[in-house]
């Protein structure tokens, strides 16, 4: 049998590899588009991402073993907010990672109403600190899912949380009036599954909001393979805004809002793709949080302006076609 690997690659032989086909078109017909690393914390390995033949998807082929992929969302993991004392920074830190989640909050409430009969699920919500913050704002009902275990956060208890598979758990249908997908979608290993989720769960007219890098973007042209977006190999799948959108038509949903940024800050993105290209693999943050926010105070008159300039993220705002 012929390697799916179209290159040399080096990686760890305790490493288990799977052919998938295109999540868009499913077929296996495919080109070389690049080879991916992780570079965010430097674990070892290769990783290939392909172009579909047909539709021109780029997705991560063949993909580490979905039992082994755990290894990479560690405490090193940023999302999981191991780490609380930053020094001196510490206050700007906070302010930082609470900002991230007031921006969600602000994408969501310009398309549903938050109140205490509002139900929101957040899919890959990890240690809840978005929930947490809508909680508290707005009194709304919180639900999380995330495949992580043994995830802890002051107040996570207030959580309706699922832990595994969001397309495995036993949610109820029609429920939700608001599904989130904040950088979960590029993750997931069987997103038409997790798309056709979130449509049962969905009410009617409920909203479906996903965020994810975007593969056309200025940052990907700067930083190519050393673009933060690629993070191998959890990242399954590098959207851009066509097969973005093809996907939620795929599986039964309009895009009623299509924006070029998200609440994710780009600057990130063009600090974290710096370093790579420049230093190398392994975005210490205790080494570069100085740094990093130099360098954010230089950037922000460029910054100001992000919404426009498709710097890295995109986003959709979504309801679910009836039957």
């Amino acid at each position: 049998m012929n390697s799916p690997f179209l290159k040399e690659f080096n990686n760890p032989d305790r490493y288990q590899f799977e052919t998938v086909n295109c999540y868009s078109c499913n077929s296996d017909q495919y080109s070389f588009f690049l080879k991916g690393e992780e570079d965010l914390t430097g674990k070892e390995g290769e990783f290939q991402y392909v172009k579909c033949s047909n539709c021109e998807m780029v997705y991560q082929n063949p993909r580490i073993a979905l039992d082994q992929i755990k290894e990479f969302y560690d405490g090193e993991y940023i999302a999981h907010r191991k780490k609380k004392n930053w020094g001196i920074l510490t206050p700007l830190y906070e302010w930082t990672m609470n900002k991230h989640d007031r921006d969600k909050e602000k994408i969501v409430a310009k398309h549903v109403v938050l109140n205490k009969q509002t139900e929101v699920l957040d899919v890959g919500c990890a240690v809840g600190t978005f929930l947490l913050h809508i909680n508290k704002k707005h009194d709304v009902q919180i639900s999380g899912v995330d495949f992580k275990e043994g995830l802890e956060y002051p107040d996570f208890n207030k959580i309706e949380f699922y832990e595994g598979l969001f397309y495995e758990q036993n949610i109820a249908e029609n429920r939700y009036d608001v599904v989130t997908m904040w950088h979960f979608l590029e993750h997931c290993y069987d997103p038409n599954k997790s798309l056709q989720m979130a449509k049962k769960v969905l009410k009617k007219g409920g909203k479906l909001i996903i965020e994810v890098p975007r593969l056309d973007s200025f940052t990907f042209k700067l930083f190519g393979k050393k673009w933060p977006g690629v993070q191998a190999p959890q990242h399954t799948v590098l959207y851009d805004k066509k097969a973005f959108i093809s996907m939620m038509e795929k599986n039964g949903f309009k895009v009623t809002t299509y924006l070029p940024y998200g609440a994710f800050p780009p600057y990130f993105y063009i600090f974290a793709g710096s370093y790579f290209k420049t230093i190398g693999k392994n975005l210490n943050l205790n080494r570069i949080i100085f740094p990093y926010f130099l360098g954010q105070l230089i950037l922000t008159p460029m910054l100001w302006f992000q919404k426009y300039l498709n710097l890295s993220m995109q986003t959709v705002v979504c309801e679910k076609i009836e039957n």
